[in-house]
């Protein structure tokens, strides 16, 4: 699935929580491992890899069934949290344009009769997916219950048009931790700086969600005929939380 077809599903997709419990056909199935394993990693040195369960292999704090489950393990070295949420953020917007319900689970994992690491690699997260049994799309932009623009950005003078697909990225509780500083042509991506008692809760899932901010800031910025470069260590403090990475918007053909 080409980039521009990513990028218009920001602007329509949502959390699908009911499903038809019948399972996807082995078609459809081996279209969604084809894409998953086509998904580019955000720091391609990580390892990491999918599994398929199903809902009797999972355990899930909440309500939430689905037919098919598709779980991230991965190598816990720096970065793999913001890897993870880049990556199963490809595949979430994949599965919404091809008309499948899906949902982020932060809080379920695999049951203990399914092995907790596959190659030596963690289990770090999953998405429920297959087909919905609600709407799969929202029908505007205005049903989306985000914060504007200006309440998320620290940068000066005109706001970029791009940042209105950070603004409407998921996160865990539509918690919205990112805040985006710099320029146009540097941007700078924090995550709001956590309490003790809110950061024992979204430490974690707060930096999934930073991945799948930058996911859909990628996918803006190469509709605009750019393309990024990341830096995870230019440290910036000027937005007033902690830096998470620095974007340089390069020409397309560079």
């Amino acid at each position: 699935m080409i980039n521009q077809q990513l990028y218009d599903t920001i602007f329509k997709r949502k959390s699908v929580r009911k499903y038809d419990m019948n399972p996807l056909s082995e078609t459809i199935l081996n279209e969604v491992k084809a894409f998953a394993n086509s998904a580019l990693p955000l720091v391609p040195e990580l390892k990491y890899t999918y599994t398929y369960l199903s809902a009797g292999d999972i355990k899930n704090l909440l309500p939430i069934k689905a037919p098919h489950y598709l779980c991230l393990y991965s190598e816990t070295k720096d970065h793999y949290l913001m890897n993870a949420g880049y990556l199963l953020q490809q595949i979430d917007l994949f599965l919404s344009e091809r008309g499948l319900g899906s949902c982020w689970l932060g809080m379920a994992k695999p049951n203990k009769q399914v092995v907790a690491q596959q190659d030596g690699l963690e289990f770090v997260i999953m998405l429920a997916f297959g087909m919905p049994a609600e709407p799969v799309h929202r029908t505007s932009v205005g049903e989306f219950k985000r914060k504007p623009v200006e309440a998320i950005t620290r940068m000066g003078g005109e706001v970029p048009e791009l940042l209105e697909a950070v603004r409407l990225a998921p996160s865990a509780s539509n918690s919205q931790p990112w805040i985006v500083g710099g320029t146009p042509s540097a941007i700078t991506v924090s995550r709001e700086k956590l309490n003790l008692i809110r950061g024992a809760l979204y430490n974690k899932m707060n930096q999934i969600d930073i991945g799948i901010a930058l996911l859909h800031l990628e996918l803006a910025i190469r509709r605009q005929g750019g393309q990024p470069v990341y830096d995870f260590a230019a440290a910036d403090g000027t937005t007033g939380g902690e830096f998470m990475a620095k974007v340089e918007v390069k020409p397309i053909d560079e």
